[in-house]
């Protein structure tokens, strides 16, 4: 045999050892993937008996196996590179449909509101907008709150309507008025918002969502305001909770967000879908700074509450306010509800100033600390005046808000230097 025939025959038998090697790696890798895998939905499981202020920083927050990093890295890759044809890494092939950061932020926010699923979106918007084209059909209904954010209701309305999708607005604090809406002409959606933007009107979830059920209706709350800290839709019925996540989850005014949680795995599957398919889910950085934000939520919520209750105090005795929008209030008409459905009542505070539209926009324009802006439920205190700013839309509609209210979001500074800021700015009227 010649030298030249030898060596080709070793480097064969070196080739052939080579891509044993590799099979065997490969498969190695897959099995420990799914190994990992099912860990990670046992622990997930595992995590619903554990308190809230844990779940925050733990699900969804497994240390990085190959590094050891306690905070899992952020992973920017658009793409991935499988084993072999159709043989993917953990499932992860493209990061509009897949990224490890985002399963990571939608592992959490799926236990923080006790549910199976969760599913991020690129805005609280984009998230209501896919759970209304993923379940609904033309001539379908939605009975909504006939206060609610007036991004949904355009929404609905100017998006949705155009296509077949009809609306009917009902007070929702009328539990019986709106369980009648529900009952007339084959509603196929509720939609939830409690407490209200912007003025905190409180509906009953529970009884909402078994008169929706009985109708054979999808029951959506808003859960926004409340955050899932001090309020858990799913626990009371609902079948799907819908979040802006630039608010109180992300927290500090700097990530634009949205998600939507179910214990359902058909609802899950469909609005999944229309995320991947349609493009609108968040960003691998978006969800890695809501993940941040949200593993401190426990503690901000309760600083907020603290706050807004001694704001709400100090406005209680101002002459110049002629009403104090909060359900913490003994004589707000939702307190007993709210008491009933809420761990405590939030930092947003709503009220109304005797001097009208005038006062209120003197007001909005004099704080310091107070920072005059759109959004809620970031570290800072912002104030709001929803005529003219957030509900500028529906002006003119049956959602229309009164020209006098203003609308704060009380952060988490020094509740006297608040308050101070108030003062100095009603002592301008």
């Amino acid at each position: 045999m010649s030298e030249n025939k030898k060596d080709h025959n070793n480097e064969h038998k070196t080739t052939d050892h080579k891509h044993t090697e590799h099979n065997a790696t490969e498969q190695g890798t897959a099995e420990k993937g799914a190994a990992e895998q099912g860990v990670s939905e046992q622990r997930a499981k595992d995590m619903q008996g554990l308190g809230f202020s844990t779940r925050a920083v733990h699900a969804g927050q497994e240390f990085d196996p190959i590094t050891g990093a306690v905070i899992p890295p952020l992973h920017m890759s658009t793409t991935y590179h499988p084993h072999s044809v159709g043989n993917l890494r953990l499932g992860y092939d493209y990061s509009r449909g897949t990224n490890p950061t985002r399963d990571n932020w939608q592992e959490q926010i799926a236990a923080l509101e006790g549910g199976a699923y969760g599913i991020s979106f690129a805005s609280g918007l984009g998230a209501e907008d896919a759970i209304i084209r993923s379940l609904l059909s033309p001539r379908d209904r939605i009975v909504m709150g006939n206060d609610v954010y007036g991004g949904t209701h355009r929404l609905i309305d100017k998006i949705h309507g155009p296509n077949g999708i009809r609306h009917t607005p009902v007070d929702m604090t009328d539990t019986a008025a709106a369980v009648q809406a529900i009952r007339e002409d084959a509603t196929a959606m509720v939609w939830i918002e409690t407490p209200s933007n912007p003025l905190m009107k409180i509906a009953d979830i529970e009884a909402l969502t078994a008169a929706g059920h009985e109708a054979g209706a999808i029951v959506v709350v808003d859960n926004t305001f409340a955050s899932p800290y001090l309020q858990s839709p799913l626990a009371l019925g609902a079948d799907l909770v819908v979040h802006s996540t630039t608010k109180y989850l992300g927290g500090h005014s700097d990530v634009v967000g949205g998600a939507v949680v179910t214990n359902s795995e058909e609802l899950a599957d469909k609005v999944r879908f229309i995320q991947f398919a349609a493009g609108n889910q968040s960003s691998p950085f978006d969800a890695y700074m809501t993940t941040r934000g949200a593993k401190t939520l426990a503690v901000r919520m309760e600083r907020h509450c603290d706050n807004a209750e001694a704001v709400v105090k100090w406005l209680r005795g101002r002459k110049e306010v002629t009403k104090v929008l909060y359900p913490g209030l003994a004589d707000h008409p939702g307190h007993h509800v709210a008491a009933r459905q809420m761990k405590r009542f939030g930092g947003m505070v709503s009220f109304r100033l005797a001097g009208g539209a005038d006062a209120a926009r003197a007001v909005a324009e004099s704080t310091e600390l107070f920072r005059l802006a759109e959004s809620l439920g970031g570290i800072e205190s912002l104030m709001n005046y929803p005529a003219e700013m957030t509900h500028a839309s529906v002006k003119g509609t049956e959602l229309e808000v009164p020209d006098d209210l203003l609308r704060l979001s009380v952060g988490i500074e020094d509740a006297e230097d608040l308050i101070a800021d108030l003062e100095q700015a009603f002592a301008r009227l």
